[in-house]
């Protein structure tokens, strides 16, 4: 299917590796030109020589805790390439640790970061938008359903999908879409943290799996190429949701 991607041109932040760079992949092998953003330079830079050199993606190192980020993002985009038509929202996971365990200062930093920087970022580049486009959140399952050990996740992420909920309801009528994305168990490097926390990173992912109907744990390509997708203009009429990206693990119709 042709996406109609070719040419179009996003920003993806969080993109020097994980669930942004394979986004980012699957963005610029159908066609697309693509702005990747992280903290660490020497990260920015392999993304973007992995995904082409400076014909189909440059790198810029940022922070969302930075008011300023957004603005830069945008303005590369169409300084390098000419246009925008969208972006994927993704940010670093928060500390582990259940909601009381978590102290202040780690919340802060999070919302800071998780929330107001995603927030930022969305509604700035829902402004530069001027002929549709679409915006991706980032989530996670716990968006919909707490994930044990991960409380600054399950109380920042849902309120980031009421923010793509409302949104969506404000910035359709310009044609613009916002949605959420819901990724569950894939084989990110946080992931491998996480599982490594456990002491035994064997036994924690065999538990996770016999958790999953499809009973394995994601590759960030098959979340890369759903996102790419609902990026595209193929997904035109799709706006306002939170899609799960999980291998069926929520239990919610």
């Amino acid at each position: 299917m042709d996406l109609g991607l070719t040419d179009r041109v996003y920003v993806l932040t969080g993109a020097s590796r994980g669930l942004g760079f394979a986004t980012a992949q699957c963005l610029v092998a159908d066609g697309a030109r693509v702005v990747v953003s992280a903290r660490a330079p020497e990260q920015v830079a392999d993304a973007v020589a992995r995904l082409g050199g400076p014909q189909r993606a440059i790198g810029l190192t940022a922070d969302l805790a930075d008011p300023a980020t957004p603005q830069r993002l945008v303005a590369a985009a169409r300084e390098h390439f000419g246009r925008l038509d969208g972006a994927l929202v993704s940010v670093g996971g928060p500390p582990p640790g259940t909601a009381a365990q978590v102290d202040d200062e780690q919340w802060r930093q999070s919302f800071e970061t998780v929330f107001l920087g995603s927030v930022r970022m969305a509604r700035t580049v829902a402004a530069a938008l001027t002929d549709g486009g679409a915006i991706g959140l980032v989530l996670s399952t716990s968006a919909r359903s707490p994930v044990p050990g991960l409380g600054i996740s399950n109380g920042l992420r849902p309120g980031l999908a009421g923010v793509a909920k409302d949104m969506a309801d404000e910035y359709g009528p310009r044609g613009v879409r916002v949605l959420g994305l819901l990724p569950g168990r894939i084989m990110t490097d946080r992931n491998r943290e996480l599982l490594a926390a456990t002491g035994d990173a064997e036994a924690a992912r065999a538990e996770a799996e016999a958790g999953i109907p499809l009973r394995r744990i994601g590759d960030p390509a098959e979340f890369g190429r759903v996102a790419a997708f609902l990026l595209s203009p193929a997904a035109g009429y799709v706006t306002g949701v939170t899609v799960p990206v999980d291998g069926g693990a929520l239990r919610g119709l």
